[in-house]
Parts: structure tokens; sequence; C-alpha cells
């Protein structure tokens, strides 16, 4: 594990205003914990109805759980949301990338669960939160309720070099010219629809934070087939990182229980609307009750 995820005291302090902004956006009374894990005290955002049933969400690489509950807020009406902010992967989580080797992820999570004590619980991941609740669900599928996906990494990867390649070069150029120019060009990998905010903290966020060098291995089939609890798997059919036609006939062709949707004319980063938020906790919602 490493010393510190960020390059300076400066870029720290950055990434803590855009906390601080993406979680002014949340109209909705939260909490804040802190977890006490076997890697450090871990950073929950509670929010939503204490009597409803817990649905744990986890964000997607370099944002944070206010990042994801400005998205999701919808879904506090039928859930209590318990978003951990994973370590390593926010300005809120154990300053600490664990590694993808070992169970380590779910090691941690399994901890931030038990401080809310549920009996089952029901998982939510993004990207690399998909990655971490997809590997707890493998370990330990008696304590999951039902399992959500959203363009999870970790089901089916893409060539690297082939995002390598579509990266590295307006990487460089915002890099030494951050234009409004250059940042469309950038964040044009990420998102489906433009947004100031979110445009401008992932220019911010890929400046700021030290680039993980290991990246999250794929499932086993094996893997998968164990995943024995009612599983929804979303993918975007332009996800550059995360193809989604692949993802979706993967899971079809192990994943025992699984609904799958494709999101068409969607990058990896889904729209940032209140269109889409209402069709997603809907979708969402569906899935869980039903």
């Amino acid at each position: 594990m490493g010393k510190d995820i960020f390059k300076s005291q400066e870029a720290r302090n950055r990434q803590e205003e855009w906390y601080q902004l993406f979680l002014a956006k949340v109209d909705l009374n939260v909490e804040f914990k802190m977890v006490t894990t076997a890697f450090g005290e871990s950073h929950v955002l509670v929010a939503g109805n204490p009597d409803k049933p817990p649905l744990v969400c986890l964000h997607a690489m370099l944002t944070s759980s206010a990042h994801l509950l400005s998205e999701i807020g919808y879904l506090a009406e039928h859930y209590q949301l318990i978003l951990p902010d994973i370590p390593g992967f926010s300005v809120k989580g154990i300053p600490e990338r664990l590694s993808f080797k070992d169970n380590s992820h779910s090691k941690w999570l399994a901890e931030v669960i038990d401080f809310f004590e549920p009996e089952t619980v029901h998982l939510f991941g993004v990207s690399i939160g998909g990655y971490i609740v997809r590997e707890f669900s493998t370990a330990f599928p008696e304590r999951v309720g039902k399992l959500i996906l959203l363009v999870p990494a970790g089901i089916f990867q893409a060539p690297v070099m082939k995002g390598l390649l579509s990266l590295t070069i307006p990487m460089i150029k915002y890099k030494f010219k951050p234009s409004e120019e250059n940042l469309k060009s950038l964040v044009d990998y990420f998102l489906t629809t433009w947004d100031d905010d979110w445009a401008h903290f992932l220019g911010d966020s890929i400046n700021d934070f030290i680039t993980p060098k290991k990246i999250p291995s794929v499932a086993s089939d094996e893997e998968l087939q164990n995943l024995t609890m009612p599983v929804l798997s979303i993918a975007a059919d332009n996800d550059l990182s995360f193809p989604g036609k692949s993802l979706i006939e993967r899971a079809k062709a192990h994943i025992p229980n699984v609904e799958t949707e494709l999101l068409l004319d969607t990058r990896h980063s889904p729209p940032t609307t209140e269109e889409f938020r209402r069709w997603l906790a809907n979708r969402l919602t569906l899935f869980l009750k039903g």
C-alpha cells in the first residue's frame, strides 16, 4: 500500500472542495459515520430513512460518496443509503490503496457493513465500486440480498492498450494546456452528457490523484457462477473501458440469476440529467422490490 493518493497537499485541498460542492447538491439530511476497520478509519455517508431497508452504494474511481449521492438521491425515498468512501479512491477514503490480488476490499467492506448490523444487505456499485461489491458477493453470498452493478469493472475488460491510447494524448494536452477545448477532448472518454461540474472535477482529478498502478482483475467464470443472489447488471454500449455488449454477454453466460440493461449512446459515465436519475432510481427500485 502507498503512503498517499494525492500528488500534493494543494491537490488534496482541491478535492476536498469538490467533495463539498457535490455534497451541496444533495437535498437530503445526511449523517457522517467513521467506522473502524483493520485498514483504518473509514468515512461513510448515510442518507435516507433509517426505517427503510439498507442499500450499500459504492462510488466510482477517484470520485466519492458525495458524488454518487448527488446522482442517486431519489433512492432515499425507499432506502437508507449507506455510502462508504473506498480506500485509495476518494478524498474521504482511507488514504491508501488496497491490493486487488487478495480479498482486502471484501474484508474492508464486510467490516463497514458489520457496523450497521444488517442480517442481509442489498449492494449497488459503480465502476470500481461494482468490482468491489461483486467481489464481496462472491465471497459472502449469504450476506447479500440483491446485487446491482452499473458499468462494473471486472466483468469484461477492453484491451488496456486501447484505453491508454485513447486517453494519453488528451491527458498530455490538458496537463500542459488546461483549456476548455482540451478538457472536452479529455472527458469525452468518460462523459455521456456535458456537465460543467463533472467535467472540471474530472480534469482536476486526473491531475490531482496519483495514477493507480493496478487495475482490478477480470472475474473468473467460477466467481461469477458463485453469485447466487438476484443480480442486475447495467452496461453502456459506448463504454471504452468495459464495452456494454460484451459485458452483458458474459454476465448472461455465467451469472445464474441475472437481469441486464444496455444503455444506448452511453459512455462510461451515464447521463448526469434529471431524466436519467429518475429512470435509474425507478429501475433499481423495480429490481429491488420485484
